[in-house]
């Protein structure tokens, strides 16, 4: 027999079985979802609008196309850019030239009075229309009795030689017009006489004269100059070039010094001035490459 204790304890629990029931199936619930795998993210896959490939542009080049059809498309890219710079600047074949000169400056200055000059031929390869090396041989010539001075200086005809190198500023341009930026190393061993000299002895004052001939030398000496070339007609060019020189070394004698050196003038100058005719020869059959 149950006790009245026992039956108010079974009265709560089926009051409270329908409030059990779905705790328990809440925690089920619970359980079953923390036991599966978790979320993955959804990718929408990319439709491609069409599957056909465009054509490249006419004119494009082989080597860029094959680079497209290999998936290279940096390597396209820059090879266009290439092609791009190629269609705007003129590119010159490696030996685009050569010139031969004769420097007539000095020649022509002694035909209205001067006591001195130096001519020379120079060969000048222009290499991509920007970079000339040259070379210059030549022969220099003097007569002078200096202003004050009492004797009369004679330069024997001597060789001297330069070698050096012209810039071309304009070298993304026809090479019939050029501005230049050159520079020289020029040696020169000459030969010279010192005559009519005289001087006046101070106790007797008497003028005494002599000569010093057969006297030789030798000089050293460096130049930087600027200067034009333009074309007159066909193959015919003429430039000149505005041209500042210093000595290095020079020999020197026990009873005089050198007054003129051939190819760089009078010894106490600084500046000089070439003035030539050219003509060129093409070394390519074509004057530049696209």
């Amino acid at each position: 027999m149950r006790s009245p204790r026992q039956h108010s304890h079974n009265a709560v629990i089926k009051g409270h079985l329908p409030l059990l029931m779905t705790l328990a199936m809440l925690m089920l619930g619970i359980l079953q979802a923390g036991a599966q795998e978790p979320d993955k993210r959804h990718v929408t896959p990319v439709i491609p609008q069409t599957n056909q490939v465009k054509p490249p542009p006419k004119g494009t080049a082989e080597e860029v196309i094959q680079h497209y059809i290999n998936g290279d498309s940096a390597e396209a890219a820059a090879q266009l850019r290439k092609d791009s710079l190629r269609r705007i600047y003129k590119h010159y074949p490696r030996l685009t030239d050569l010139s031969v000169g004769l420097n007539i400056a000095e020649p022509l200055f002694m035909a209205f009075g001067q006591s001195y000059a130096s001519t020379d031929v120079s060969v000048t390869l222009n290499m991509w229309n920007r970079l000339q090396p040259t070379v210059e041989m030549g022969l220099g010539w003097a007569k002078n009795t200096p202003d004050g001075m009492n004797f009369t200086y004679k330069g024997k005809p001597s060789p001297y030689f330069k070698v050096g190198a012209n810039y071309n500023f304009m070298f993304k341009n026809s090479p019939d017009y050029q501005v230049l930026v050159g520079i020289r190393l020029g040696y020169s061993t000459f030969g010279y006489d010192v005559t009519d000299a005289h001087y006046i002895n101070s106790y007797w004052r008497e003028d005494i004269g002599y000569n010093i001939t057969g006297e030789r030398s030798h000089a050293l000496w460096g130049e930087a100059g600027v200067g034009l070339k333009v074309k007159l007609w066909d193959r015919v060019s003429m430039g000149w070039m505005i041209r500042y020189h210093g000595i290095f070394n020079y020999g020197k004698n026990s009873h005089s010094k050198p007054w003129f050196i051939p190819g760089y003038g009078p010894r106490s100058s600084s500046l000089g001035l070439s003035l030539g005719i050219y003509y060129t020869l093409p070394m390519t059959k074509n004057k530049k490459k696209e």
